[in-house]
């Protein structure tokens, strides 16, 4: 069973300390990711915090989900595992439509 949290709508000045101190009120918090822009290596408002036990991360979605932090509410819930597979198009993975559709009339 899953243990990653995600965790949106934080403040932009939130840090890796604040989030971690707020999840380990309801037990040992393995890792914290925040997740910044690749460009401008900016916070994007939204993290990913794995805890040590299931039991744990029910804890903190339950406690954590809606209440307000730093004058947001927080979004807490479970952390949906990406597709496999990639981003698909130029970027390396499937064909784009536009390649689909040529090679179907080839």
């Amino acid at each position: 069973m899953s243990t990653r949290i995600y965790v949106g709508n934080l403040s932009y000045s939130a840090t890796e300390e604040k989030v971690r101190q707020a999840f380990s009120a309801f037990g040992e918090v393995a890792s914290v990711r925040m997740i910044s822009d690749r460009e401008t290596g900016r916070f994007r408002g939204f993290a990913f915090v794995e805890m040590s036990t299931p039991e744990a991360k029910e804890a903190a979605i339950k406690g954590l989900d809606g209440q307000e932090v730093d004058g947001r509410q927080l979004r807490v819930n479970e952390a949906q595992e990406r597709p496999q597979g990639g981003r698909g198009g130029f970027h390396g993975g499937s064909k784009s439509r536009y390649e689909e559709s040529r090679d179907s009339y080839n």
